[in-house]
């Protein structure tokens, strides 16, 4: 049996999505299983051995009709028994649509009738998730195959290979970090400015996490974010400066994964670098920009191990017969409401907890 499945996106949604290769494998194991998407992605499902193949989108082919049906052709040349398709945008409905697999999954909308022979519904947001609805629904896209639910793990994982935890355990060795205090990655900057927590708002917090004795912290940014970590670095006191290794951090997505490896837990904005760190298993502290529905993204939340904050904890209020569309065009306001305050002593708690 030969198995596509197909997202495109972020980071967060690729390897959020894995869970369905996982699960496949799992009970398949002799099944081929191919997983397409962007190739900004791709690092993450380096060493995922229920993956045998990785089809990279380039998005130049995407912009590109005739690029497109010619890749789409490729596809079917393939001959997949069955695709699932995560992502749900036309392009890849055609793509699904064409491939000629007699099993043809994707979400439920007015018109994808056309493209699939399973079309399911996405739970309602105002449902209580089971271990977050960007888990949930994807689960979902399960069942049609009828596999054992018992057998079923909801958990993305990633994988570091030997080599890079040897080289990273000689970076920390370099920055001299000691390993007997406790490491905090702190994602201080989200993948876009309305994701992006106030930065005078998470000095607080990076001040708040080195009051807690015997800590290390580290800063996830990217070369192109460095000035506004900066501006972060100093802002915060002489004191906090010395417990920040502010240019150990990942240059790239396998290095951070690597890094986030070595580290005990992550406190930061909603994104990849947290969705990665729950793969590697290590506790997250997720702060949610005011547009984010945080029970699709908050997964696996036990108020322990994985807790989160957004404003609508706060101020329910603010969120009553508003849309999606006015909320993120006011998101910088709202969050100017969401004050570390409101949350220290969940981040103390969360330290405290998990070290």
């Amino acid at each position: 049996m030969r198995i596509l499945v197909i997202q495109q996106k972020r980071i967060g949604d690729v390897l959020t999505s894995t869970i369905i290769c996982n699960n496949l494998k799992k009970q398949y194991p002799d099944a081929t299983i191919d997983y397409m998407c962007y190739t900004n992605s791709l690092d993450v499902l380096i060493g995922n051995q229920n993956i045998d193949n990785v089809i990279p989108l380039p998005h130049k082919v995407r912009k590109n009709y005739f690029s497109l049906f010619k890749f789409i052709f490729e596809i079917r040349a393939k001959k997949y028994d069955v695709v699932i398709d995560v992502y749900n945008k036309l392009e890849t409905n055609l793509i699904t649509m064409f491939t000629g697999a007699k099993i043809k999954i994707g979400y439920h909308k007015w018109y994808t009738t056309v493209f699939y022979t399973h079309n399911l519904k996405r739970f309602d947001n105002n449902e209580k998730p089971k271990y977050g609805f960007a888990i949930d629904n994807r689960l979902l896209l399960l069942e049609p195959l009828k596999l054992d639910k018992n057998k079923i793990d909801p958990y993305p994982k990633l994988f570091v290979s030997p080599k890079e935890k040897e080289e990273t355990i000689s970076l920390f060795e370099k920055h001299k970090i000691d390993r007997t205090k406790t490491t905090i990655m702190i994602s201080l900057l989200g993948s876009e400015k309305n994701k992006t927590y106030p930065l005078e708002y998470m000095t607080k917090i990076v001040e708040y996490v080195a009051n807690h004795k015997d800590v290390t912290i580290l800063f996830n940014y990217f070369d192109s974010q460095i000035e506004d970590a900066k501006t972060i670095y100093n802002s915060c006191s002489k004191e906090t400066q010395e417990k920040i290794r502010f240019d150990l951090f990942g240059k790239d997505l396998r290095s951070f994964v690597a890094i986030m490896n070595e580290c005990d837990l992550i406190i930061g904005n909603d994104g990849g670098a947290i969705n990665m760190a729950k793969a590697l298993n290590k506790p997250a502290f997720t702060i949610f920009s005011p547009f984010v529905e945080k029970n699709i993204w908050a997964t696996f939340e036990d108020g322990s191990k994985n807790i989160s904050v957004h404003l609508k904890d706060f101020r329910p209020d603010l969120f009553t017969d508003i849309d999606h569309k006015e909320i993120k065009k006011n998101h910088t306001s709202l969050y100017q409401l969401l004050t570390p305050e409101l949350f220290k002593d969940k981040i103390d708690f969360f330290i405290t907890n998990n070290s």
